[in-house]
């Protein structure tokens, strides 16, 4: 696998997310449907880059 390919990687689904983040998946939902995780909708399932998500938590601010 290449790094691009790397940096890109999908995480779909809610629950899926939920896991990489360390959160329940009912808080998890509610980050998403506020807006405050980046991940967008597709297809109506969840759907974030894994380097998004670490790179979010590993923010200061967050």
């Amino acid at each position: 696998m290449s790094e691009n390919e790397n940096s890109m990687e999908l995480i779909w689904g809610g629950e899926e997310i939920a896991k990489i983040i360390g959160r329940t998946p009912r808080i998890t939902f509610h980050l998403l449907t506020t807006g405050e995780l980046p991940a967008k909708k597709v297809g109506g399932r969840w759907v974030a880059e894994r380097s998004k998500l670490i790179a979010f938590f590993m923010d200061p601010a967050a």
